[in-house]
């Protein structure tokens, strides 16, 4: 992957919450919309595939492929591949926070794509800085959606 157009994240999200309960969400992107604003659309495709709409604080909306690679429970992994604007993998690790048996959670994000839409190949140089700030925003939102979703009434979940 070119330098400028490669972007590796991560994000740590503590939730006081079972990790059981986290993960049900996580596992199902198409509720994402639901508690994270700047993920606008998902659509299923066939078998674990689907598509995505994701907008953030800049004005442009980045369409994504999802493939999963990896939906393991028992260890708290899910992981997909991530086509369309961005190229690479996603994946989210969700752990027991204060020991097992834990009534919290830590679900730690991974991210690593290299850009693919003209329009943000040509900012990835000037514009990095704000790239990054973008994602990190849109991280902090999906977290506050999810705490939110996570302390609403059971039947909300």
């Amino acid at each position: 992957m070119a330098r400028w157009t490669h972007y590796r994240f991560r994000s740590v999200w503590d939730l006081d919450a079972p990790p059981a309960l986290v993960y049900s969400l996580l596992e199902d992107p198409g509720r994402y919309p639901g508690w994270w604003p700047q993920v606008r659309r998902v659509a299923r495709g066939d078998g674990d595939s689907g598509t995505a709409v994701i907008r953030s604080l800049l004005p442009y909306e980045i369409h994504v492929t999802l493939t999963g690679l990896l939906r393991a429970p028992c260890r708290g992994v899910l992981e997909v591949a991530l086509g369309g604007d961005l190229r690479g993998w996603a994946r989210w690790t969700v752990r027991p926070r204060g020991g097992p048996g834990a009534d919290r959670t830590r679900a730690v994000y991974e991210q690593e794509v290299e850009v693919r839409a003209p329009l943000l190949r040509r900012l990835s140089v000037a514009g990095r800085p704000a790239l990054r700030l973008n994602h990190a925003l849109m991280m902090r939102a999906g977290r506050r959606g999810l705490a939110a979703r996570l302390t609403a009434a059971p039947e909300a979940v």
